[in-house]
């Protein structure tokens, strides 16, 4: 089939901007076909662009060439059309579309490319098999849907540009190729050619660079930049994945928190969402009590509280005290198939025991009753402000060991437990948006398994001044001076004051079980620059992939990449990663061991 050349020619509208207003106007569009309907006489082709569909008409008496060139064409071709803008008559206009009162009668069609039969239609709504869509994401990348979200991501882009410049902020770029830091995530490794046996890394973030921005003398740093992470994903990570990086010099946690709350709000805007300020704050302690989570959707009800059973009991049913317990309400008449299923959701998640109490008037019905007796039990219930017809589910370790490692998974169980009740019951409606800061982490966590400290955030996050005493005497009871905003659920940003003082980093290494050697050789460099006069600081990083995604009402970050890795972290539209040559492996000096 020969093709035509677009030439000199110029499109004068695109495809979703026809309106009445336009007709009798002569127009040149170009696009894709998206339908083709042939009545004989009459050629109908749905041209589509970004920016919606036309109706063009081809008619052998207005151009006989033209309605010829339109029996050539299939859906997916290009084309552009030169022709004359109509009104449609009242019993064919087609109110589904915004073009649909208008219709361009053809007077000349280009065929400028041919397509393949796509493997999926290419329309918003989609039942295509992902990995069918991330190997033809080039066809899946003009659906609507995905053309709208990417636009969105660019809009909330420059959003974020001007808002920190507002502000005072300077975007600086950092590097991609820096050194290992291996204290978090797993780093993408980069061989050196010309320095064999050494290694770059992919940044897991700007951390340090924007650190030394601060004692650079910048003052007030943003960046829109790229991370890369070697870790399993879920639908809320990628390997590489984007974040809005902030940092400030002299900071005041209320002026930063202003800052983001004020950028959430244009963002938010943007989709015309309302967003309501000041954001909520939520100490970590407390919002792991009420909710079992650090970033709990607070959208709906379903608190916890921790309670204790009557003297000697625990003995009885052997679980250690206090317990969690979580008034349902309604839903006393929960069957036992129902109830075993959530003891499941509850054991899996780290609970060791489990039990209920459904309350009736008088009588309440719970397995303790027999062992406890029913007044203790109704006692219970009645603490919670439970009703007639109530649930109260309660959940415990059976360890008397009320360390942080049983506390802590009994309080994730809690809420793993909370959100299984809130989508049962549907409580998580559509259209709202809770923000939350979460704060006053602890500094560190405990590693059972490696028997040491581990940072909660990252270890240049400070811990409370008041706090430094604590440092080597009881690293578990210090808190961070640190904060995550969480929207709806998801951690959608975490940041913390920094350490500017060299002697706190260095004794915050030693808690984490860094001697002073290995600091030096991990983060020399650092260290260096802290004793030059270092400003107080802090700043957050902002997952832009996860806002986005929101913005989008997506539950899956992939839906706003561009062009997504696979859970299995694959670029199927590509094959990365893939073998390379064996010449290659030699300038780098590097051989392939087979496993």
């Amino acid at each position: 089939m020969k093709l035509d050349l677009l030439g000199d020619r110029q499109r004068t509208h695109y495809c979703g901007e026809l309106r009445k207003c336009h007709a009798g106007q002569t127009v040149f569009l170009a696009g894709w076909v998206h339908r083709r309907r042939d009545l004989g006489n009459l050629i109908f082709l749905d041209l589509r662009d970004h920016t919606g569909v036309a109706q063009v008409v081809c008619r052998p008496e207005v151009n006989a060439a033209a309605h010829d060139k339109a029996e050539q064409v299939r859906s997916e071709y290009v084309v552009g059309v030169q022709g004359e803008v109509v009104e449609r008559s009242k019993e064919t206009v087609n109110p589904e579309i915004a073009t649909g009162e208008v219709e361009v009668v053809a007077r000349e069609i280009l065929l400028l490319n041919e397509a393949r039969t796509p493997p999926f239609p290419i329309e918003d709504e989609t039942r295509t098999a992902e990995e069918t869509r991330l190997r033809y994401r080039y066809l899946d990348l003009r659906r609507g849907r995905m053309q709208h979200h990417l636009r969105l991501r660019h809009r909330a882009s420059l959003t974020v540009r001007e808002h920190m410049s507002e502000h005072g902020f300077v975007e600086i770029e950092t590097p991609f190729l820096t050194r290992s830091t291996p204290e978090g995530a797993r780093d993408y490794l980069v061989p050196s050619r010309v320095q064999h046996g050494r290694f770059y890394a992919l940044p897991q973030s700007p951390q340090l660079f924007k650190q030394i921005l601060m004692i650079a003398g910048f003052d007030r740093y943003f960046q829109i930049v790229r991370c890369f992470r070697d870790e399993d994903l879920r639908a809320d990570r990628q390997p590489e994945f984007t974040q809005v990086d902030v940092e400030m010099a002299f900071p005041e946690r209320d002026v930063l928190f202003d800052i983001i709350e004020r950028l959430m709000e244009k963002l938010f805007a943007l989709v015309d969402v309302k967003v309501e300020r000041p954001f909520v704050r939520l100490p970590y302690d407390r919002a792991m009590e009420l909710y079992g989570s650090d970033k709990p959707h607070t959208g709906f009800g379903l608190e916890w509280k921790r309670v204790n059973l009557p003297p000697g009991a625990d003995e009885k049913v052997h679980v250690a005290q206090p317990l969690k317990a979580l008034r349902v309400p309604g839903e006393g008449g929960a069957s036992r198939s129902q109830l075993d299923k959530l003891q499941e959701t509850a054991k899996s998640a780290g609970a060791e025991w489990f039990s209920y109490i459904k309350v009736g008037n008088p009588d309440v019905q719970s397995p303790l009753a027999k062992v406890v007796g029913e007044e203790p039990m109704r006692s219970l219930a009645e603490s919670l402000e439970a009703l007639r017809g109530d649930l109260v589910v309660l959940l415990g370790m059976k360890s008397k060991n009320t360390g942080p490692g049983p506390l802590a998974r009994l309080d994730n169980a809690s809420g793993e437990v909370r959100l299984e009740l809130a989508r049962k019951l549907n409580l998580i409606e559509a259209g709202q948006w809770n923000f939350l800061w979460v704060v006053d982490f602890p500094m560190f966590e405990y590693n059972d398994k490696e028997a040491r400290y581990q940072p909660m955030h990252h270890p240049f996050t400070s811990p409370r001044e008041e706090d430094f005493d604590k440092l080597e005497s009881d690293p578990g009871a210090l808190r961070a001076r640190a904060y995550d905003l969480v929207l709806n659920g998801s951690e959608i940003g975490g940041g913390s004051i920094r350490i500017h003082s060299s002697d706190i980093q260095q004794r915050v290494f030693r808690v984490l079980g860094l001697t002073p050697e290995k600091a030096r050789e991990r983060f020399g460099f650092f260290l260096d620059a802290l004793e030059y006069g270092t400003p107080p600081h802090g700043g957050i990083a902002l997952g832009f992939d996860r806002i986005v995604a929101l913005m989008a009402r997506e539950s899956n970050i992939r839906e706003v990449i561009a062009f997504p890795k696979t859970a299995s972290a694959i670029d199927l539209m590509c094959d990365a990663p893939s073998t390379v040559e064996a010449e290659q492996l030699n300038e780098l000096g590097l051989e392939i061991e087979k496993q």
